[in-house]
């Protein structure tokens, strides 16, 4: 069984907005390199709406020696636009990219013969750049909330793979049993590429359950319940979500995951927390 130290850690940040934002990550992830994460992603925004912050996140997180995987999405992005930022990325040695379909952003149409779908962009990458990018892409055990069901579901992540994906990594979720389940679906469609649990710290209840509503992750009542009695004592919700999102580490740890993917939102302290109960 795997144990913290024989384990795969990567973690997710988002490009700062601003010189105080940024001061947080530099300051953030130089505290969190002490998990030698595998590696770190990077958000990209809504029609490419931060594009730059990512590449200038990337370059920072690459200068303190870990690699860095942009996000990539292909919502609002013309084929000519994402072939000017794959090359880009390719000019600067980036060896990983996390494909995505995105959200399109409000009033924005899909522009004539822009890709549709994740799995359109896999496609795209490796026609554009053979076998040059490692390609993570996502996977929803508790449903993609837009999907009409549970296979049909499954059916676009066996697209995604057979489009070329190396990996996986889960939207984030609170029941170990969901994940495992998708990823024995996986199995018996063929599919075997490493799948990646997502892990979300808990450190704010509106904004957990906000992010959750948003994504279709399923907050477990007694769970909810428990948040919503402890108000706005941050020091209790911290405490607690250390607790529960340390034990559901464990126990995917315990069945051989492939590793744990961290949705750090730029916060070390709440990452780390989990990071070091899972020695105790």
């Amino acid at each position: 069984m795997s144990s913290r130290s024989d384990s795969v850690f990567s973690l997710e940040f988002f490009p700062p907005r601003d010189d105080a934002a940024q001061e947080r990550l530099l300051a953030g992830a130089q505290k969190m390199l002490v998990m030698q994460p595998h590696y770190c992603s990077v958000t990209f925004g809504a029609g490419g709406s931060t594009k730059d912050g990512t590449l200038e996140t990337v370059r920072t997180l690459r200068g303190m020696g870990c690699e860095a995987a942009p996000h990539l999405s292909c919502i609002g992005a013309s084929h000519s636009e994402l072939r000017s930022l794959l090359h880009r990325y390719r000019e600067e040695g980036i060896k990983r990219i996390v494909a995505l379909r995105g959200d399109l952003p409000s009033g924005m149409g899909l522009n004539e013969g822009a890709l549709r779908y994740a799995s359109d962009l896999v496609g795209f990458i490796r026609k554009e750049t053979g076998d040059w990018f490692h390609i993570e892409v996502g996977a929803y055990p508790e449903m993609h909330p837009q999907a009409s069901g549970p296979e049909r579901d499954l059916d676009h992540f066996v697209r995604k793979v057979e489009a070329g994906a190396d990996s996986a990594i889960t939207q984030y979720f609170f029941n170990a049993d969901a994940y495992f389940d998708f990823v024995d679906r996986a199995l018996a469609r063929g599919i075997d590429i490493p799948i990646v649990p997502g892990i979300m710290p808990i450190t704010n209840h509106n904004q957990l359950m906000r992010f959750s509503d948003m994504c279709g992750a399923e907050v477990p009542r007694w769970i909810r319940l428990r948040l919503a009695e402890m108000g706005d004592d941050k020091a209790s919700i911290k405490a607690f979500g250390a607790e529960v999102v340390t034990q559901l580490c464990q126990t995917l740890l315990e069945n051989d995951v492939p590793g744990l993917h961290f949705y750090t939102l730029n916060n070390a302290d709440a990452t780390l927390a989990i990071w070091r109960g899972l020695t105790q």
